[in-house]
């Protein structure tokens, strides 16, 4: 059973609570929860509060230990964790990156309007969940040698987009350009590799989907067109997956090392699933480099089914792609830990940021933000789960002053997976979806009924006190129309 924080809690504000700083725990810097009173309830009960307090404890943190109004309970590091670590003094922990690297989420905007795909609803679903493997262990259709692979690893989403799959302007609307620098398959296990080798282009299971969304509200017109999104009724497509069984793996291998690595540099933490190393160290120089190769890899998977997913339209509407104006707008990665620069104390300093379940959200004019939207700041994705809403947000220089640029990815874990499954039954979840006229494609009945909406934070409230609290803002409210998930 994990251990319940017992410290103590002090409301910063409406939107923010501080833990603060226990040197008798070993706690180095504040934690920093942003919830409003509702979520904050939640959490009591919550072992993340535990977690936060314990990555504050760690070597060589900057700033305090963060957690997003989607937070809950994960390894090492609770889901919805922020923390960034200095690069001379600090760590890099795989429980700061979690087991699915780079599970993220990519935004497609169409042409098209509600009324022009309800008659071909059923037909496109069909084609996407026939063009994309869905569910454990699903293998892809694209067969690559190791060479071939290791170029994935090595330049992800470029590479797919070399192979064809895809276009240019799909690595201008992508965090990193789909490429995180400073990966080297010559460490990977022969297991994570033979894992990755059947797996690009698969959506996985749990959950991710693919979901054909409407939008239903448009909160800031100026940066919503920017992001090319019009009018409500306009159709999205959102995708949602990772490095599949390749990241697990690379995550898996990892933690052996890393526990051995605590005791070779005598770290002391309060919880062994935070194992780490230094990051100028050899054993956090490989996990880095090993680590990258996932980001790629899930780079190059969401690229690749990107290419499925157009094709799907084109079969069902029969035309091109490009006529019906599926474009991206953006990807973005939720498990990852990157080198920034960000203000510390007045200057700029180097850090290693890790965000597990959490967004990316740089505000206007920073430079990392692709030129297109440079001007108004860098799209942020916040997907919901089957039959609730998902949120198109923007990045904001407040997020840069408080959280290094960071903010919630998704509705967050309410319920576990065996109290789900013990709630309801898939076939009663997929009646109630498509009672609400959602069209829904499943590999597994099971998987339906661990992700029912009922599982999740109110998305719509996890948004609200990101919004409110300044460190991302609402743009648009996207609806779901049709689901396919594993």
């Amino acid at each position: 059973m994990a251990k319940q924080y017992e410290g103590k809690l002090e409301k910063i504000d409406d939107y923010r609570w501080r833990l603060p700083r226990a040197e008798s725990v070993g706690m180095n810097t504040d934690g920093i929860l942003y919830a409003d009173d509702v979520l904050f309830e939640s959490l009591k009960e919550d072992a993340a509060l535990w977690q936060i307090a314990n990555v504050a404890c760690m070597p060589g943190i900057v700033g305090p230990a963060l957690a997003m109004p989607d937070c809950h309970y994960g390894y090492g590091f609770p889901i919805g964790g922020v923390a960034a670590f200095d690069t001379d003094e600090g760590v890099i922990s795989p429980g700061g990156v979690g087991y699915d690297i780079n599970c993220g989420v990519r935004l497609l905007r169409t042409d098209l309007e509600h009324a022009d795909v309800k008659g071909r609803l059923e037909k496109v679903a069909d084609q996407i969940f026939s063009a994309v493997p869905a569910g454990v262990g699903k293998k892809g259709r694209i067969s690559m040698n190791r060479s071939q692979l290791d170029e994935v690893f090595v330049k992800g989403a470029q590479a797919a987009v070399a192979r064809g799959y895809g276009r240019a302007e799909d690595l201008e609307a992508t965090e990193e350009r789909g490429c995180l620098p400073g990966a080297d398959p010559a460490g990977l296990s022969e297991r994570a590799v033979k894992r990755a080798r059947p797996q690009l282009a698969t959506l996985g299971s749990g959950n991710h989907f693919i979901e054909i969304q409407v939008v239903d509200q448009i909160y800031d017109e100026q940066v919503a067109s920017a992001f090319g999104i019009e009018a409500p009724g306009q159709v999205t497509v959102m995708i949602h997956t990772g490095s599949r069984g390749f990241g697990h793996q690379v995550c898996d291998d990892a933690l052996d090392v890393m526990q051995k690595a605590v005791r070779k540099y005598n770290i002391e933490l309060p919880d062994k699933q935070l194992a780490c190393a230094p990051i100028g160290s050899p054993e956090g120089q490989r996990y880095y480099q090993n680590m990258a190769c996932a980001a790629n890899y899930a780079w190059a998977n969401r690229q690749a089914i990107t290419h499925s997913v157009r094709e799907a339209f084109s079969k069902a509407f029969g035309q091109g792609d490009e006529k019906l104006g599926l474009e991206q707008i953006w990807d973005v990665a939720h498990n990852i830990a990157k080198f920034e620069e960000h203000r510390v104390d007045g200057g700029s300093k180097r850090l290693c940021v890790h965000r597990k379940g959490a967004t990316r959200a740089f505000g206007p004019g920073h430079p990392d933000v692709p030129r297109q939207y440079r001007q108004v700041g860098q799209p942020v994705l916040v997907p919901g789960d089957m039959g609730t809403a998902s949120y198109l947000l923007v990045g904001t220089e407040a997020a840069m002053e408080q959280t290094w640029g960071s903010t919630c990815h998704g509705a967050g874990r309410q319920m576990s997976r065996t109290q789900a499954r013990k709630t309801k039954s898939g076939e009663q979840v997929i009646r109630e979806l498509e009672a609400q006229g959602i069209v829904i494609r499943a590999a597994g009945r099971k998987t339906v009924a661990e992700e029912m909406p009922e599982a999740y934070k109110d998305v719509d409230r996890v948004v609200e006190v990101c919004h409110q609290a300044g460190i991302s803002r609402k743009v648009a409210r996207l609806v779901p129309i049709a689901v396919m998930k594993g």
